[in-house]
């Protein structure tokens, strides 16, 4: 009776032993991680709290964890086969890191801490546990506001386009306008489209909202694809109507309308109108034969 005792125990340290290597890794990859990152994670999330851009970006690796948690029984079965691959993609990483910080260029740096996410996984569990947490991982690259130089390029034609729109929409119910680039000259006062009344805030939002409602209620692919697609032209469209609703009110009763409260409160009016665009584009995709599908995430 003592020998399958002793033998019970000898495979229990067996597997703890087994662990060790696993631990230690793990505990070095995570120190690295926070030396490497500290200074680019404190400019990420001081980005999400001065930018109103992006102050969905807080609840982007919320959302990822939740994603992994509801997953996690999933991700439990699954077999780990390390690959030391893994370890290139972790070199690669770091020089783009050291890449980005000499070009001072913040998304290249901050994008190469995913990528190293990325390689650390692969390097402790392999390729499979990698594509398992794919969608969670791939999901934090929108809490990392976009190279200055294609948002420049993005939100001046978003201005002009959102201009356009709400010029248009103003002849049709009869208020004399004037367009000049992102100015609407009314005969009471001018509006100025700037930058902030481009659509991008809306846009980032929405799209980051449509993935991850996308993702907890449908399962077929392309369906999410062309949900957050989608958020394109409705951000465009709603944030054109809110800059026509302040046309109007400017003409009828004043340029205060403009500014101030109404101003902020037709953001947000507009933004929940998109929203529920949104949800309306849902309930018409799943009409789309073959569209609808149990969610199981299986």
């Amino acid at each position: 009776m003592a020998h399958p005792s002793v033998t019970r125990v000898d495979l229990t340290q067996d597997s703890v032993e087994k662990r060790i290597p696993w631990a230690v890794w793990a505990s070095v990859l995570s120190i690295l991680t926070l030396v490497l990152y500290g200074p680019i994670l404190k400019t990420l999330v001081l980005a999400w709290w001065t930018d109103p851009n992006y102050g969905h970006g807080f609840l982007v690796p919320v959302f990822a964890g939740f994603v992994l948690w509801k997953e996690r029984d999933r991700l439990a079965r699954i077999a780990w086969k390390p690959s030391n691959f893994g370890l290139v993609v972790m070199i690669g990483a770091i020089c783009l890191l050291l890449l980005g910080s000499l070009g001072a260029e913040l998304f290249t740096s901050r994008f190469s801490l995913l990528l190293l996410i990325a390689g650390g996984i692969l390097f402790l569990a392999g390729w499979g546990m990698l594509r398992a947490v794919s969608f969670p991982l791939s999901f934090l690259i929108l809490m990392i506001p976009i190279p200055v130089l294609i948002y420049n390029q993005i939100t001046f034609p978003l201005q002009l386009l959102a201009s356009r729109f709400a010029t248009f929409w103003l002849q049709l119910v009869n208020v004399p306008v004037l367009r000049e680039g992102n100015l609407i000259i009314l005969p009471n006062y001018t509006l100025e489209v700037v930058e902030a009344c481009s659509g991008i805030r809306s846009l980032m939002t929405l799209i980051t909202l449509a993935v991850a409602y996308g993702y907890l209620v449908q399962d077929r692919r392309w369906l999410r694809w062309v949900l957050a697609l989608l958020m394109i032209p409705i951000a465009i469209v709603s944030n054109a109507i809110r800059i026509m609703g302040a046309g109007l009110l400017t003409y009828h009763f004043g340029p205060e309308m403009a500014e101030g409260f109404f101003h902020e409160f037709s953001g947000w009016v507009i933004f929940v109108a998109a929203l529920i665009l949104m949800f309306g584009c849902h309930w018409l995709l799943r009409k789309i034969p073959g569209a609808k599908k149990e969610h199981t995430h299986e």
